[in-house]
C-alpha cells in the first residue's frame, strides 16, 4: 500500500513539472518586453547594439554604450533607417563600425 501512495505521488509530482515546462519558455519572452516606447534620437556614436525585438513584442530595442536599454517603435521610419545602417556596419564582423559604438559613457560613477 505505502508503495502504491509513493508511485501515484511521484506520478502526480512529474504530472504537474511537465505541465508547468510548456508556459516556461512564453512567461520568459513576455517578461523581455517593452512596457512601451520612446520616440528619442539616440546619437549613432552613442548605439552599442541595436536589434529587433522578438515576435511576440514589436519593438527597436537600442543598447547605448552606457548600458541603458531604450525601447522603441518599430513603424517609426527614423528608427528603421538607423537599423538598417546599424545592421550594414556590423554585416562583416559582428561588431559594429564607425559611426555607431565610438563615444565614450560619459556617465558619472
Amino acid at each position: 500500500m505505502k508503495m502504491l501512495l509513493v508511485v501515484v505521488l511521484t506520478l502526480i509530482c512529474f504530472l504537474c513539472h511537465s505541465s508547468d515546462g510548456q508556459a516556461g519558455p512564453q512567461v520568459t519572452l513576455n517578461s523581455a518586453c517593452c512596457n512601451g516606447y520612446r520616440k528619442v534620437k539616440v546619437s549613432k556614436g552613442l548605439i552599442r547594439h541595436m536589434e529587433m525585438a522578438p515576435s511576440p513584442c514589436p519593438a527597436i530595442v537600442v543598447t547605448t554604450v552606457c548600458g541603458r536599454t531604450i525601447c522603441v517603435d518599430p513603424t517609426w521610419k527614423f528608427a528603421q533607417a538607423v537599423l538598417r545602417q546599424f545592421k550594414r556596419s556590423t554585416a562583416k564582423n559582428g561588431s559594429p563600425s564607425a559611426p555607431f559604438n565610438v563615444r565614450k559613457c560619459s556617465k558619472k560613477k
